[in-house]
């Protein structure tokens, strides 16, 4: 074991070239399916935080449930939608980064619209006096709130990229683990180790977890400082 890890150090301080591209790859389709998420996801968590209909708590409490979604559900899924006899197959998406993306933005989604909705549900009922006094619609206290809690907000977003840089089960089986085409960290690890290729495993294993460390480091600074902003 310690002669993988010494293996493992040694390819990451040659930053040999299989191994960058499989980071590479594997931030970019974290990345992307992150932004997607966000996109959708604090808009909606605002929007929950602020409008009042019937089944407002039903939906609060399933988005909140959707937190927790199965990976390998969630890809197979997408799988039968995506393949050669699902309604998307004409897409061609299958077995594609692109249909990672799309795996690794519903399972984030819910994480980000759920935090949101707890990051601004206090944040607006501070403000809904003063937001209803000005003549404010719905719409423009959820862009109001959304551009107060934007500090805090990032904390969502990078709790939603650490989901998304983790997951194995859901891009494993869209993605189909092809070399060079839809290989990422996870599921890389996960192959490498059942051929006994311990040293890139480990060598992945760390940047995973260097990652996870830098991704809540970020977090947690960014809430210090929005709780010294508001306090």
């Amino acid at each position: 074991m310690g002669q993988a890890f010494v293996l493992a150090l040694q390819l990451i301080a040659a930053l040999d070239a299989e191994l960058l591209e499989i980071i590479a790859r594997s931030f970019a389709v974290s990345l992307a399916a992150v932004a997607i998420a966000a996109a959708i996801g604090l808009p909606a968590g605002a929007a929950l935080a602020v409008y009042r209909f019937p089944g407002r708590r039903a939906v609060i409490v399933l988005v909140n449930a959707l937190m927790g979604l199965p990976p390998v559900f969630v890809g197979l899924l997408i799988y039968l939608f995506l393949s050669r006899a699902g309604p998307l197959g004409f897409l061609g998406l299958l077995f594609t980064p692109t249909a990672m993306i799309i795996a690794q933005a519903v399972l984030v989604t819910p994480i980000i619209v759920a935090i949101c909705h707890r990051l601004t549900r206090d944040l607006y009922e501070e403000y809904r006096d003063q937001l209803c006094s000005f003549g404010a619609r719905p719409h423009d206290a959820v862009r109001t709130i959304l551009w107060d809690a934007r500090v805090s907000l990032v904390t969502a977003v990078m709790a939603g990229f650490g989901r998304a840089t983790a997951e194995v089960g859901a891009v494993l089986i869209v993605g189909g683990n092809i070399a060079g085409l839809t290989r990422v960290m996870t599921t890389t690890i996960a192959l490498e180790t059942s051929k006994g290729n311990l040293a890139l495993a480990l060598a992945l294993g760390l940047i995973l977890v260097l990652t996870a460390i830098g991704v809540n480091a970020v977090a947690m600074s960014l809430g210090g400082v929005s709780a010294y902003r508001r306090g």
